[in-house]
């Protein structure tokens, strides 16, 4: 048994002498990354190209920072977007793109690979964002409104039955 000891001690004492480095310096890996480009300021866009613009709902949201940015993040990286807004407490949408290149299924693709939770509902092209302001370039009728006060003119432009108007937030 003692006999057994010894051994054991001497492999011990060999196996820490040899593993043991003399050297001080630490040891120095070299780990090749992909160095990522900010896809918004390096890509670019072509002013010859058709742009539309999509709005839609995400169902699936819980926080503004986490999920509604990583969505908004993802579609303005897609080659062909040209402004992407995801507004959380309203649960929507809005992307500018080049018809050309982005097409409503790649825009439902990309909130799909964002999340497994996140749902597009509601997709439309539209000629102009809900969020924008609709200002009326026929001037709602100008002669019917002119000599009024202001309580009357804002109920003229209430039933203002002109296009421009109709479209009213």
């Amino acid at each position: 048994m003692r006999t057994f000891k010894h051994i054991l001690a001497i492999v011990f004492i060999s196996t820490a002498i040899v593993s043991c480095k003399n050297d001080q310096s630490p040891e120095v890996k070299t780990v090749e990354t992909k160095a990522e480009i900010n896809t918004n300021a390096a890509k670019k866009l072509d002013p010859n190209a058709t742009y539309a613009k999509a709005e839609f709902g995400i169902e699936g949201m819980t926080c503004a920072m986490g999920c509604a940015k990583t969505i908004e993040k993802k579609i303005a990286k897609m080659d062909g977007v040209k402004s992407a807004k995801v507004d959380f407490e309203k649960e929507l949408a809005m992307v500018e793109y080049d018809e050309a290149m982005v097409t409503p299924t790649s825009l439902e693709e990309a909130v799909a690979k964002a999340g497994e939770t996140y749902k597009v509902k509601d997709m439309k092209t539209v000629t102009s964002f809900s969020s924008e302001i609709h200002e009326c370039s026929a001037n709602c009728d100008q002669t019917t409104c002119a000599n009024k006060s202001e309580a009357e003119k804002k109920a003229c432009a209430e039933n203002c039955t002109k296009a421009c108007c109709a479209k009213k937030d």
